[in-house]
């Protein structure tokens, strides 16, 4: 969610342009402007893009969806490649934010994995508009060690009860919790936990969901979508609702510094939201030739491939599992198997009466009033 916005650690991709290769004398620069979550892409990949191509990349970052829908939304962006998440591509699709894709220019897309694509049709009919970049899961990271320490040499976390019973989820207030700032990746995981859908419009159904949330915010110590990925991977806090692959990237992070801290992730069994990444043109964007380059150039296997090693997300694209690291295909909180897949579930958008709900309700819980 990559809220992938999915997300912490500094990595020095807040790029304000990539350059590697000068123009021939007299010919107009080219360039195309992304704008992607915090964190989210591997090093070098856009420089290599650059010196391939010519095409200088001017790259900005975003770490919550509302951030990209809000430019896009007032319009004239400025933007030639945006990634958005489905839900929220679902609705900017209807509102006529984008352009659909000319797939000619679109080659790589016979690599695309069908699983995917056949779920991110249910956001975008005939999958026009986007590609899948890369997709994960909305579950619990913790610090091996501290849980131990508080629940016992042998616990283990596979329930949302650790996180939804406040007697639970305040047994790790002291060493320091994290939630993500997204009320649509916290409130579909309490509607489920709770038997309910997790796509539910009714106001009573998200006001149950709120009010669960509101009971085990007193052991939070900050809401946030990127911040916790570096606190994980410090030791600076223990446990924390967030994506997959930030989770991931801590744990890598935290055995490169080999301070003894070994991160843990686990999707419950009652099961968790799977969300999509997707690379997207906006309607108003100045160089579409140079976007459709940039999508096509991440959709070679090599460079999904790099991407997924460095960001321990799974790609949508299929065929670079013949190139992905084994440690990180094999691993079934990155890429599920068939049994955890029907665990998952999706969520789409909701009309701007219930999103304002939503809103709302949200701020409500994170404020305490």
């Amino acid at each position: 969610m990559t809220d992938v916005s999915r997300p912490g650690l500094c990595l020095g991709f807040a790029i304000a342009a990539l350059t590697l290769l000068s123009a021939p004398a007299g010919a107009e620069e080219r360039v195309v402007n992304f704008y992607n979550w915090s964190n989210y892409m591997a090093p070098d990949v856009l420089e290599a893009f650059t010196r391939e191509t010519g095409i200088k990349v001017v790259y900005d970052t975003f770490d919550a969806n509302e951030t990209l829908e809000t430019r896009l939304m007032a319009g004239k962006s400025g933007y030639d490649v945006v990634v958005p998440t489905a839900y929220f591509l679902q609705r900017q699709i209807k509102a006529n934010i984008f352009q659909k894709l000319d797939k000619a220019k679109l080659p790589n897309l016979a690599n695309a994995w069908p699983m995917v694509t056949k779920n991110l049709a249910t956001y975008d009919p005939g999958n026009d508009f986007a590609v899948n970049y890369m997709w994960g899961t909305t579950g619990i990271g913790y610090n091996v060690a501290k849980l131990k320490a508080i629940l016992g040499p042998d616990a283990k976390i596979d329930s949302w009860d650790i996180v939804f019973k406040p007697e639970n989820l305040a047994k790790f207030k002291d060493c320091g919790v994290h939630m993500l700032d997204s009320a649509d990746d916290i409130f579909p995981a309490a509607l489920n936990y709770l038997g309910l859908d997790p796509n539910s419009t009714q106001q009573a159904d998200l006001e149950k969901a709120a009010d669960i949330v509101a009971k085990v915010r007193p052991s939070v110590r900050k809401f946030h979508s990127s911040e916790y990925l570096s606190a994980l991977a410090t030791g600076e806090i223990c446990f924390v609702v967030g994506w997959s692959g930030d989770i991931m990237q801590a744990r890598a992070h935290a055995a490169e510094a080999k301070d003894g801290i070994e991160i843990g992730y686990a999707i419950p069994k009652e099961g968790a939201q799977m969300f999509f990444d997707n690379l997207a043109i906006p309607a108003d964007a100045k160089n579409v030739k140079e976007a459709h380059e940039l999508i096509n150039y991440l959709y070679r296997p090599d460079v999904a491939a790099k991407n997924s090693d460095f960001l321990s997300y799974a790609s949508g694209n299929l065929a670079s599992q013949k190139l992905v690291d084994p440690k990180i295909l094999n691993d079934k909180n990155i890429y599920p198997d068939e049994a955890t897949l029907a665990k998952l579930f999706v969520i789409t958008a909701r009309e701007p009466a219930t999103q304002r709900v939503i809103n709302r309700l949200w701020t409500k819980v994170k404020t305490g009033r």
